[in-house]
């Protein structure tokens, strides 16, 4: 996606927030990471009941679509892309 209007962005609710950092660099991470705690802020305001959550937002921050996978999820990655265009 290098060069296109396009942000991966991780929240974590780990407990251990240094074993968090390890894992991360472990697993070779490229995005964006937030450790947000077990209840932390970000989690309570997108109301995340379950892991992994995934939302994907248009260029004004509007979630769109809400836990796609596999083909659907680069689905909707390309339908916003086409939008700004």
């Amino acid at each position: 996606m290098k060069g296109k209007p396009f942000v991966l962005l991780g929240i974590n609710e780990d407990p251990d927030r240094d074993k968090l950092k390890q894992d991360i660099e472990a697993r070779q991470v490229t995005w964006r990471s937030w450790w947000d705690g077990r209840a932390g802020p970000i989690l309570r305001r997108w109301k995340v009941e379950y892991l992994p959550t995934t939302y994907v937002l248009d260029a004004k921050g509007v979630i769109r679509y809400s836990n796609p996978t596999g083909d659907d999820l680069d689905m909707a990655v390309d339908r916003l892309l086409k939008e700004i265009k």
